[in-house]
């Protein structure tokens, strides 16, 4: 079976007085306009976590952002961006993250429920394991897990669904983000027929 090859990435930076945030920007495709396309999302949600450090609303606040490319293989192209700001005199700074996964051929940004065949419990399955793991790891969750939400924050290996929660989210700041991988091959059931998971299956 052919797989497309990888998509060419290259660093973009925006910057601004006390700030300086890279992403990564698809920069060149046989699909210009679903690289547009993809661009264009990865910049809206870097400026929407710049928002979130308060960096608009004061100027004694400083922000850097980068990020890491999770997986880009089999026209997936799987990413969290990173920013970090801090706001002088606080107690320490504040990171936020973002996974975004893309279809490299149409620029579609993919929804965690998209991943699984319509109508099935995903919510309720994901959470199992997540809670199995939070049990394994002895994780000091502020309150007995529940469950994910259903547009919970993720990102694709090329052999996991990997889940992640930001700081205060589950655990005390201490902790840092808590990642929770979950094997393909455990998603069997649930998975879209011919959908993102397949793509990576063989």
């Amino acid at each position: 079976m052919l797989h497309p090859l990888p998509a060419q990435l290259e660093p973009y930076v925006i910057r601004k007085p006390r700030l300086e945030v890279y992403v990564p920007q698809v920069s060149s495709s046989s699909h210009p306009e679903a690289a547009a396309k993809m661009n264009r999302a990865i910049r809206d949600q870097a400026v929407k976590l710049i928002q979130m450090t308060g960096y608009e609303e004061s100027q004694d606040t400083e922000v850097t952002g980068t990020y890491e490319i999770k997986l880009n293989e089999r026209g997936l192209i799987s990413l969290v961006l990173i920013v970090y700001g801090y706001t002088k005199g606080a107690a320490h700074g504040m990171t936020y993250q973002r996974g975004l996964t893309f279809q490299t051929d149409s620029g579609q940004l993919i929804t965690l429920a998209q991943l699984f065949e319509p109508g099935v419990p995903y919510v309720a399955e994901l959470s199992k394991h997540v809670a199995a793991q939070i049990k394994q790891r002895q994780i000091p969750t502020f309150e007995p897990f529940k469950s994910i939400d259903k547009n919970q924050d993720f990102y694709m290996t090329d052999k996991a669904l990997v889940l992640f929660f930001g700081l205060y989210d589950l655990a005390p700041y201490v902790y840092g983000f808590q990642y929770f991988p979950i094997s393909i091959y455990d998603l069997n059931d649930i998975k879209a027929e011919n959908g993102v998971i397949d793509a990576l299956w063989y």
